[in-house]
């Protein structure tokens, strides 16, 4: 069955509440919608190139399957721990992704094993196959922005959910935090990647925050980056004509 796309209201909201996805659903989107582009332009006959189209498509689909693995285990849980059954419809979403990851892996596995005179087709039904699990994701992100944040909303306080959060970003690795902030920070708007940002800085090592900064940095524009700088006030602002 076809999902609807026809937009959902809102989650009821008259004063800005703990939203749990929408940073890592902005570091979703553009790492599905940038990596969907690359595929679509890939060159089948530059074996580089390919090994590095798929090597990024890798990463997104394991950068994927982890982000099903910590809505099911905390955010799920938790709405299933006062409304059961509340979390239905996108938990068995979450059953259809997974299984459609393993068809994008073969599928990959099949290109890169593929002779050239086979790799247009092959490269083709994965580029299709990648667009439609990306259309998935954008309905289903939505439908957890909308619906499940109104559920949590109505179950728990502020309070809890950033308790929540805590616990389930305390569960990611360094090595899958690194991944999230190559594709998080850029995807903010300047004010959510300057809070995001200060917070970082001063919970962590400056020297750990440096690291985070040159991964970022090639990914911002330079606007973006003079107004973060100056945000952090680690620089004097760069003018620009």
């Amino acid at each position: 069955m076809q999902p609807t796309l026809t937009p959902r209201p809102a989650a009821p909201n008259t004063a800005p509440r703990m939203d749990m996805y929408v940073a890592i659903h902005k570091a979703l989107r553009g790492f599905m919608t940038e990596t969907l582009a690359r595929v679509g332009r890939i060159d089948v006959l530059d074996d580089d190139e390919m090994a590095r189209c798929l090597g990024q498509l890798d990463d997104l689909l394991t950068f994927c399957e982890g982000h099903v693995k910590h809505e099911n285990e905390f955010i799920h849980a938790a709405i299933e721990a006062r409304q059961p059954a509340g979390s239905a419809r996108t938990a068995d979403d979450h059953e259809d992704h997974l299984e459609t990851i393993g068809v994008l892996r073969n599928q990959t596995f099949a290109l890169k094993a593929a002779v050239p005179a086979t790799r247009f087709t092959l490269a083709l039904r994965l580029y299709r196959h990648l667009a439609l699990f990306v259309a998935e994701n954008l309905h289903h992100m939505h439908l957890e922005e909308t619906a499940n944040n109104a559920t949590l909303w109505a179950l728990y306080t502020d309070e809890e959910l950033h308790a929540i959060h805590d616990r389930l970003l305390a569960s990611i690795t360094p090595a899958e935090q690194m991944v999230v902030a190559r594709w998080m920070i850029p995807a903010l708007s300047p004010s959510e990647r300057a809070g995001l940002m200060s917070g970082m800085r001063a919970g962590m090592p400056f020297e750990a925050f440096a690291a985070v900064l040159e991964i970022v940095r090639p990914h911002i524009d330079a606007p973006g980056w003079a107004k973060l700088m100056r945000a952090l006030g680690l620089a004097a602002p760069v003018k620009f004509a």
